[in-house]
């Protein structure tokens, strides 16, 4: 069964089955309009959300002078404009995933080094593909289109507290094929796959905050000394023997972008524990040192330290 097929709303109360519906309408409706009237509209929210309601701008402003220290006032402010102007744009170009068509998507999307990609194909390999909060992630899912019959393209995401809006995004996301699975059955899913004779390509959002029983390694990350990272697809990968594959992602111009397909390692097993997860750091802050306005900077993304981490180790040794 496509995943495009399946009646998200199935399980849903009642009242969030109606909300489900109300706002699916309301998507579905804005993703039939072209996306220059959408660029509009996106041109308004941006004048609504950082003029009007300000949304987090003190906590990007923070982000952005902890970040780029050597980086004047001027030019930190172009970022942050640039920044809310790309992320009302993401809000829309997400809503057009909605209806939009295979064919559209690969005009707007293009991946580079795709005979590599096909390569691990040919070879029934398992493929983790890593990435961020950056450019607009949810287009990623057109990879699916380049997956040959018989392969399980997925996408790994953390459920939202609301049921309703947490269906309504999975139906989105499902438009070009992929299939949605939550981080706790990723393993499970895997190994059902594979039980199957089918093989998998997962793409894991990996730039994400680690809760503190998770949390087993920290780096040093755009200017930020012992970054709380999140360690589970380098373990996933390790355990299943996957190739680990990079998304170099870029915006040519608005609409479009273009992904390049960065070899990591064939060899998971055979590199020491957090070498894979430091690759992938090092990897990612190129991409978004290379235009930092691309980037999710009103995630509070340290909002963990490695302080309070080692606090939170001597209360659970105390507790026992």
């Amino acid at each position: 069964m496509k995943a495009n097929k399946i009646n998200f709303a199935k399980e849903l109360p009642l009242g969030q089955k109606v909300i489900y519906y109300l706002l699916y309408a309301i998507v579905y409706v804005h993703s039939l309009l072209p996306l220059w009237f959408l660029y509009g509209l996106s041109n308004l929210l941006y004048l609504l959300i950082y003029k009007v309601v300000g949304y987090r701008k003190k906590l990007v402003r923070k982000h952005l002078a902890d970040c780029f220290p050597e980086k004047d006032e001027k030019e930190r402010s172009r970022i942050e404009h640039a920044f809310y102007h790309w992320f009302c744009d993401y809000i829309y170009e997400t809503i057009k995933l909605t209806s939009m068509s295979k064919k559209q998507m690969q005009c707007r999307v293009t991946y580079h080094n795709l005979e590599y990609f096909n390569k691990l194909m040919k070879e029934k390999r398992n493929v983790v593909l890593y990435l961020g909060h950056y450019c607009n992630w949810e287009w990623v899912t057109s990879i699916g289109l380049h997956v040959p019959e018989g392969t399980m393209g997925g996408q790994v995401y953390h459920p939202l507290e609301n049921k309703a809006f947490n269906a309504l995004m999975l139906k989105v996301r499902s438009s070009m094929g992929p299939e949605s699975i939550s981080m706790i059955n990723i393993l499970r899913h895997i190994i059902k796959v594979r039980k199957e004779g089918k093989n998998c390509v997962i793409g894991f959002i990996s730039d994400q905050v680690p809760l503190f029983p998770a949390t087993r390694y920290w780096t040093d990350f755009l200017n930020h000394k012992d970054t709380l990272v999140i360690t589970g697809t380098e373990q996933i990968a390790k355990s299943c023997d996957f190739a680990c594959v990079y998304l170099d992602i870029s915006r040519p111009k608005r609409g479009y972008y273009d992904i390049n397909i960065v070899p990591m390692t064939e060899t998971p097993k055979a590199h020491a524990d957090w070498e894979i997860t430091e690759m992938y750091f090092r990897l990612f802050e190129k991409t978004i040192q290379r235009n930092p306005e691309y980037w999710l900077w009103t995630h509070n993304r340290w909002k963990r330290t490695l302080k309070d981490f080692r606090v939170w180790q001597e209360y659970m040794k105390n507790k026992k």
